[in-house]
């Protein structure tokens, strides 16, 4: 098992990991009512960011990653 230091700083793009899915779906949580649905996007967002802070890359790019999530979330 790999452990991953959080204080290493960011790793150049081009030789960190690249996460390429698949993306969790968050469309299961869409009859949530609207305040949980919230809460899953700013908890998708902050797992994102805790992610990128370790130095993975994603695929799917910061503006596609917001547009999919609230699309699924209805929000």
């Amino acid at each position: 098992m790999t452990t991953t230091n959080p204080l290493a700083p960011p790793q150049d793009a081009r030789t960190a990991p690249v996460i390429v899915g698949p993306w969790p779906s968050y469309a299961s949580f869409a009859d949530l009512p609207e305040r949980e649905r919230w809460k899953m996007y700013s908890g998708a967002k902050a797992h994102r960011e805790l992610l990128e802070q370790a130095g993975f890359v994603m695929s799917e790019t910061y503006d596609d990653f917001v547009r999919r999530v609230t699309r699924e979330l209805n929000v």
